[in-house]
């Protein structure tokens, strides 16, 4: 599998859980630079709008995904969301929100509110 796949792959299983829990997927895969990209826009059920990172690896044999969010990481995804809310003012209340896949042995989701 290449990273591309387990990537999109994981991304897939974070909107189908994040639907479960009441959110309404709004975007995906916005591209702001190079360098930013929000990997899922959604609103949750109380109407706050979240930008989620998703880390998706096959297992944990190299360490948790979220170890993957550097403070770069999380500077370019922050400036993705000013430029997503620039873009779109309706919305008032916000947060970022990281959720980490592992796929083997056995599917494990971690969410992450306000990271």
């Amino acid at each position: 599998m290449s990273n591309k796949f387990i990537g999109k792959n994981g991304e897939d299983i974070a909107c189908e859980y994040l639907q479960k829990l009441g959110y309404k997927i709004i975007d995906r895969n916005v591209h702001f630079s190079r360098y930013c990209e929000l990997d899922i826009i959604a609103l949750d059920k109380s109407g706050v709008l979240a930008a989620v990172e998703v880390k998706t690896r096959k297992t944990d044999i190299c360490g948790n995904p979220l170890e993957a969010i550097t403070q770069k990481k999380y500077k370019n995804i922050k400036l993705g969301l000013y430029n997503y809310l620039k873009e779109h003012p309706e919305y008032k209340k916000f947060r970022i929100d990281a959720i980490s896949i592992i796929l083997t042995p056995a599917l494990s989701i971690n969410h992450i509110k306000n990271i």
